[in-house]
């Protein structure tokens, strides 16, 4: 594979694409916001019970386990800007479908789901392959604030949602209001795109997928990314919890934490890409490892609530950088980035499915917050696989 020169930032064409390409991150975690801000009214309205409603979310996670499993070869076949702008269209109308079903049909509220699901995960493996062929374009390791747009559109969409909350909009108009100006803005922007042929000499993506299965880096990689994304998962699903059953915080309290984490997370991806320029990767990968472990056993075990809090922010700080790394380092060729994205995605995305059930299994034997222990065991297994970076052409100084 020839290596591409890289271009400077500054030229037009590869400026268009990054700002695609941060629109296209930050979009995705806008609607994924809107969504998950309005589970309760939508709770309300379809009048479930706990163990209904968790049977209906279970909808979306598992549309986005089926649709990473072929994503690659389909983002191979369609190319990053056909299926990024494919995708949202879908999860447009996956969106729109949930808020209809939402007054009152349980059976469209699911589909609808899984269908954003189904979407949300090609949109996940093209938008990453182009934000890898960006990266290396341009020589400089920003694939980390490419995660940090998707963090920044999150916190957006909640506080947009909070507002239409506020102001008694309706869940379908708020729903497919926002489905609208995805449809509209992504596929548009999609045309920034650079023009790379995503395609292996030997046009064959079911066959390039199956044996990518059988690649120890690419597995290697994978694990990583499954334990990044494990302590990821971890804190958004149990942090708040934690601090107000272990450390007898207080609701708002725990909150904030919730909220500290995030954006240690979304600091910690912004400004990380030059530690990986002078660094390189393996380097920082396991720096990040070492300080997530750090963060997580002060945070557990800290005799006061600040001495926690302060582990919540080292720990956000060495989650931030490993999916993201993980990722621009399986996109390293761009023959085989799409299918590679998608394997090391499938892998890392069971961790937001295992996670949850299996922290609550064990925080019902020795609480919450020493269940999160199982979360430094998972870290250093990912610990061992930093030697899968700065191979295969990655940039390592």
């Amino acid at each position: 594979m020839t290596a591409r020169p890289v271009e400077a930032p500054g030229r037009s064409p590869v400026r268009a694409a990054t700002m695609a390409v941060y629109l296209a991150f930050s979009s995705g975690g806008f609607i994924f916001a809107t969504w998950a801000a309005r589970i309760p009214s939508v709770k309300a309205q379809l009048q479930l019970n706990p163990q209904q409603l968790g049977l209906l979310l279970l909808a979306l996670p598992i549309g986005s386990m089926v649709s990473l499993m072929v994503a690659g070869p389909f983002v191979v076949r369609a190319t990053p800007r056909h299926a990024v702008a494919a995708a949202s269209l879908t999860s447009a109308v996956g969106l729109c479908l949930a808020g209809i079903g939402a007054q009152g049909t349980l059976a469209l509220t699911a589909g609808g789901l899984a269908l954003l699901g189904l979407s949300t995960g090609i949109w996940d493996v093209a938008m990453n392959v182009e934000a890898a062929t960006v990266e290396q374009r341009t020589g400089t390791s920003i694939m980390s604030r490419f995660h940090a747009a998707l963090s920044a559109g999150t916190v957006l969409g909640a506080g947009f949602a909070a507002a239409c909350i506020e102001l008694h909009v309706p869940v379908v108009a708020h729903l497919a209001g926002v489905a609208v100006l995805v449809a509209v803005a992504v596929p548009l922007s999609t045309r920034g795109y650079l023009a790379v042929d995503t395609r292996p000499s030997a046009h064959r993506p079911t066959r390039d997928a199956l044996r990518a299965w059988t690649e120890p880096r690419t597995l290697g990689l994978g694990i990583f990314v499954l334990s990044m994304a494990f302590s990821e998962g971890t804190g958004n699903d149990w942090l708040a919890s934690a601090m107000i059953e272990g450390h007898h915080t207080s609701v708002a309290a725990g909150s904030l934490s919730f909220a500290t984490f995030v954006a240690a997370m979304t600091l910690g991806r912004w400004f990380g890409p030059p530690l990986v320029d002078r660094h390189g990767a393996r380097l920082v990968t396991r720096a990040s490892a070492v300080l997530a472990i750090a963060g997580l056993a002060i945070t557990i075990l800290g005799p006061h609530e600040l001495l926690a809090l302060f582990g919540v922010v080292v720990w956000g700080l060495g989650t931030a950088m490993g999916f993201p790394l993980g990722i621009s380092a399986a996109a390293d060729d761009p023959g085989r980035a799409a299918i590679r994205v998608g394997v090391i995605s499938s892998i890392g995305y069971t961790a937001f499915l295992a996670g949850p059930p299996l922290l609550g299994f064990l925080a019902n034997h020795v609480g919450i917050l020493r269940s999160l222990s199982v979360t430094m065991g998972v870290l250093a297994v990912g610990l061992l696989f930093t030697a899968s970076f700065g191979k295969a052409g990655s940039r390592e100084p």
